[in-house]
């Protein structure tokens, strides 16, 4: 699994603040503040995501869509758990492979494949296959909130502070 450490940083971190998102690491063993699924995997308090340098890359990116996903209301209060429902779950895990297109060196194919890797469930058996095939409605969901461009998949930056 591609890892914080593995890419670089600065493209990492100008990504991020594009959505007005701010990486914060802390040091190799420490626990990650505001982690849901504990361990290596990424935090979100407020506009900052927390990793280590061993923190899956998979992992910073889907929190940071679920930041992306959220009304300025909920990332007000936001504290370890994004919420949000099912549609906007699946919105998350779409914008997710988006983002790692833009990112040099990882891409939507690794992100697939380490989202397998992790344990993600798709009904089609692979992320690479449910976006493929069956992520309209993720895709729609972005579209109607005004996160991806209609015709390329280009994502905008967030919806205000």
């Amino acid at each position: 699994m591609l890892q914080v450490n593995s890419i670089e940083r600065l493209d990492l971190e100008l990504l991020l603040e594009r959505y007005g998102l701010t990486l914060t690491l802390v040091a190799p063993d420490e626990i990650i503040p505001g982690s849901y699924w504990g361990e290596r995997e990424a935090g979100l308090i407020g506009s900052r995501i927390y990793a280590r340098l061993d923190t899956p890359i998979h992992s910073l990116l889907h929190e940071s869509a679920h930041f992306i996903c959220m009304t300025p209301a909920r990332r007000a209060g936001l504290d370890t758990d994004a919420g949000g429902d099912d549609a906007e779950e699946n919105a998350v895990c779409y914008l997710q492979i988006l983002l790692a297109a833009v990112l040099p060196h990882v891409g939507p194919e690794r992100i697939c494949r380490d989202m397998d890797e992790w344990g993600y469930s798709f009904r089609l058996g692979s992320a690479a296959t449910w976006f493929a095939e069956d992520a309209d409605d993720a895709r729609q969901w972005l579209l109607r909130n005004g996160l991806i461009d209609r015709r390329q998949n280009v994502t905008y930056a967030c919806r205000g502070p």
